[in-house]
């Protein structure tokens, strides 16, 4: 397809003058939207990118409308330099590149605003559809801000890149992979996951469209009319640590304060997913998060509900948890002794109401105010960004690619499928710059980070030492 200017358009902005009201003061200038619906006048069958579908660049004629310096970005968008960290000195080559196409799901390119997609192998589910199909909104809300790139990402959920494996001269970098999660003894940089502009297969709407009916859910029932025990409900086959949950469930003989049940999404689908409404799960004073295979796209969720997340200890981390703290954003469970933990915890909330009830509310207002998709598509235009400004060379277009538009991805689905991307749709151009980056942590301000987090969990471990002391000494 021609890239020239005739066949990629820089559409104008002009400034909308609103007609004053009764005082001067309500007289503003503001940028005019632009929406671009999708083209599918090829019919639903299409899957190719028509002509002329997206303009490669915006351009806003009143400069001044856009001269108010945009918000600083939240706080963990700083970890993106501590994941683009090991190759800081070398750079990214096409080699190092290439060498993560081993257990890559798909290479993505990304040239003059456009995105070209070689597929490897398929993805679990639709995993690789929406993370791709959400790259695509980040095109047509930034379009030709995103710059040229050339990455692998990889769609399963355990990182890869071991750092013990990559020591010494042997190998001065490792290769470059994207993926949803990372831990401390990998280098797979994180990426926001497919379930952000929804997840078909279990019915879970685009997040812009669960979190307006999550802040819903909460005003439902207030945190002191809840359920007085912690509530967990998902697989627990997929992890030996779920299965030790289950032991913490009720019985004729043992309460732990802990409501668990499994999840059976087979019969949830036969029925309509009737009992896994999300909104309507924020009923309980605390809910339980536990990772599965590796970290869960569940933790979001359980965090917006205003309910005290009692954390199970994780090992893996997502772009945004980093900057959780416990006592502040979430209640530290002990993963070797989880039972008594939250029967300590569920106790703990229920004679410190007013505490517990400010834990749930901050967790919930940074999820909803700081995880906006606003912030979303900014994590990844910088993460795109920085990575990009690492590569030692030009990218090209793979033999074996192919363009990839909105238009050919939606038009041809069906299904969840086709709403949740009609859903999550970027209707236009953002008439708005992205977010300003934070500066990188210094080793100071990261001691710090981490020395917070580290008191905060001990404090826990005394109270709960505390706590079983006196319980044995009444027995």
């Amino acid at each position: 397809m021609d890239r020239s200017s005739s066949q990629n358009p820089i559409l104008t902005t002009k400034t909308v003058h609103d007609f004053p009201s009764e005082t001067p003061q309500n007289h503003q200038n503001t940028p005019k939207t632009i929406d671009i619906p999708l083209n599918c006048s090829l019919g639903n069958m299409s899957r190719t990118c028509p002509a002329n579908y997206y303009p490669s660049k915006i351009f806003v004629e009143d400069q001044s409308l856009l001269s108010a310096p945009p918000p600083s970005c939240p706080d963990y968008f700083r970890w993106i330099y501590d994941d683009l960290w090991p190759w800081r000195e070398t750079g990214i080559t096409r080699e190092m590149v290439m060498s993560a196409s081993r257990t890559a799901n798909f290479r993505l390119v990304i040239l003059d605003g456009k995105a070209y997609v070689q597929t490897y192998r398929k993805s679990f589910q639709s995993r690789d559809t929406f993370t791709l199909w959400g790259i695509l909104q980040l095109l047509r809300r930034y379009p030709g801000k995103v710059p040229d790139l050339d990455l692998m990402f990889d769609c399963v959920d355990w990182p890869v890149i071991k750092k013990e494996t990559f020591k010494g001269p042997k190998y001065p970098a490792p290769p470059p992979l994207f993926r949803y999660c990372g831990d401390d003894s990998s280098y797979d940089i994180v990426f926001p996951d497919w379930s952000f502009w929804g997840w078909p297969e279990i019915n879970i709407k685009p997040w812009e469209a669960l979190s307006e009916d999550l802040k819903e859910g909460n005003k439902r029932i207030g945190w002191t009319d809840r359920e007085q025990h912690a509530y967990w409900k998902g697989n627990p086959t997929v992890a030996a640590t779920r299965m030790d949950l289950l032991k913490c469930n009720v019985t004729d003989k043992q309460d732990w304060g802990a409501r668990v049940f499994a999840q059976d999404w087979l019969k949830e689908q036969k029925e309509g997913y009737k009992q896994s409404d999300l909104a309507s799960q924020c009923a309980h004073r605390y809910k339980i998060y536990i990772e599965g295979s590796a970290w869960s796209v569940s933790e979001k969720y359980i965090l917006a509900c205003d309910s005290v997340t009692l954390l199970v200890k994780p090992y893996y981390y997502d772009f945004f948890t980093r900057s959780l703290m416990p006592l502040q954003h979430y209640w530290p469970i002990k993963d070797d002794d989880k039972c008594r933990s939250i029967k300590h915890a569920v106790d703990w909330g229920n004679s410190h109401q007013q505490e517990a009830q400010a834990i749930g509310k901050r967790a919930s207002n940074f999820i909803l105010d700081e995880l906006k998709m606003d912030y979303v598509y900014d994590y990844m235009f910088h993460l795109l960004s920085e990575y990009a400004k690492l590569l030692k060379y030009k990218p090209t277009v793979p033999k074996r690619a192919v363009e990839l538009c909105s238009e050919a991805m939606a038009c041809p689905s069906q299904g969840f499928e086709k709403k949740f991307m009609t859903d999550s749709l970027v209707k236009g151009p953002s008439v708005s710059n992205p977010c300003t980056m934070p500066p990188p942590y210094d080793p100071a301000s990261l001691h710090s980070v981490i020395e917070r987090k580290d008191s905060g969990i001990k404090q826990v471990e005394t109270w709960e030492k505390e706590y079983w002391q006196n319980q044995n000494k009444q027995m």
